[in-house]
């Protein structure tokens, strides 16, 4: 069988992409599987050290500003669709995947031209615009929040969760203690985690500095700062990171470590996050981003405040609020336990292989016919 699957952007596109190529691998080892993504994007370096094919189309989202950019979007998007009909013309998918993102509209509008199946798969509460555009000509659209029927047609969607990356669903079995043994930090102490994706988060980063410089974050207990690519040669030079109950990064490869050692993790609210956090139970406090499309990382954590499974602080109130509500939630002992006990409804570590299930179904139903 052979899959096409589309999207990117993000790393909230990437990751459950390449679940879902792994899973399908796993159900069926012969499956031939190629990527579609945009080019320059992140996509076209995190797939192929995955082990995937994937060619780049030209397409760029369109400014909501009148931009120079906006007078070659009619041509890229032209370029891309001959682009994708040309692949799939070669390739002959049986059927076609879409995980969001630039690259997916013109591939999956190709799929639909040429009488492919196709399927979605929505990571967040509130479904991005190529997935809405899309869904009422899906065959199936995968979703991991409840109440999705006021985005696509309710016959469709299937409540799967999203597919994790293997690296957090399978991590290995150390223990709280071992894992703060091996980042140098003190079992005794409570520990908080805090990471804004892996360019950072300034709104974050300026809470952590003003909550150490004032003391409102004591020496017994640890904080994980994972403070980003972007804003790491700024705030590597503050004496404040020195203290032994601190350790900084500006970039995590080992989140399973990072999860193990935490008692509280504080972060964005993107779908890929919330879902990790619900896989491993832990209790957070979402900062959502405000400048993501549709304000879907909000929608995202009152999906999980509205069933008391996280806690939220408004970014604009980060810098007033946030180290305060940190440090009440990580010393109630109670609140964590039922934070962590209610973020288990949704939790779906068997998503991508669901999903995988799904899509071989199509397809075969396809080869058949």
């Amino acid at each position: 069988m052979k899959v096409i699957i589309s999207g990117g952007g993000t790393g909230g596109h990437i990751f459950p992409a390449i679940a879902i190529a792994d899973a399908l691998k796993a159900k069926a080892p012969d499956t031939d599987i190629h990527f579609v993504g945009a080019a320059g994007k992140m996509e076209m370096e995190l797939v192929p050290k995955a082990g995937y094919p994937i060619i780049g189309l030209p397409v760029r989202g369109f400014q909501r500003k009148i931009t120079l950019q906006n007078l070659t979007f009619p041509f890229k998007v032209i370029s891309s669709l001959w682009q994708a009909y040309r692949m799939m013309k070669k390739f002959k998918p049986d059927v076609a995947v879409g995980v969001g993102g630039y690259a997916s509209g013109p591939t999956l509008q190709v799929a639909n031209w040429m009488g492919i199946p196709f399927v979605l798969q929505e990571q967040n509460s509130y479904a991005g615009a190529t997935n809405r555009i899309l869904g009422f000509k899906a065959h199936k659209i995968f979703v991991a929040y409840e109440h999705m029927d006021k985005f696509f047609p309710k016959d469709k969607i299937l409540f799967t969760g999203n597919p994790i990356r293997g690296k957090i669903s399978n991590q290995d079995t150390k223990t709280r203690a071992e894992s703060l043994q091996k980042l140098g930090l003190p079992a005794s102490n409570k520990t908080v985690f805090i990471f804004g994706g892996s360019l950072g988060a300034k709104t974050l980063n300026e809470a952590i500095k003003k909550g150490l410089s004032e003391g409102m974050i004591p020496a017994n207990l640890n904080i994980i700062w994972q403070i980003g690519k972007i804003y790491w040669p700024e705030y590597s030079q503050l004496e404040i990171i020195n203290r032994p109950n601190v350790k900084t990064f500006a970039f995590i490869d080992d989140m399973p470590l990072m999860y193990q050692a935490a008692d509280l993790v504080v972060c964005r609210a993107g779908a890929l996050t919330v879902s990790e956090l619900a896989l491993l139970g832990k209790p957070a406090i979402l900062v959502p981003s405000p400048v993501v499309a549709e304000d879907h990382q909000t929608a995202n954590a009152m999906a999980l405040v509205d069933k008391g499974a996280a806690v939220l602080v408004k970014d604009t109130d980060a810098g007033k609020n946030l180290v305060q509500a940190m440090m009440q939630l990580v010393h109630d002992d109670s609140k964590l336990s039922e934070v962590s006990s209610q973020i288990g409804f949704f939790a779906k570590p068997d998503a991508a292989i669901k999903i995988a299930e799904e899509i071989l179904k199509i397809g075969s139903s396809k080869v058949k016919s």
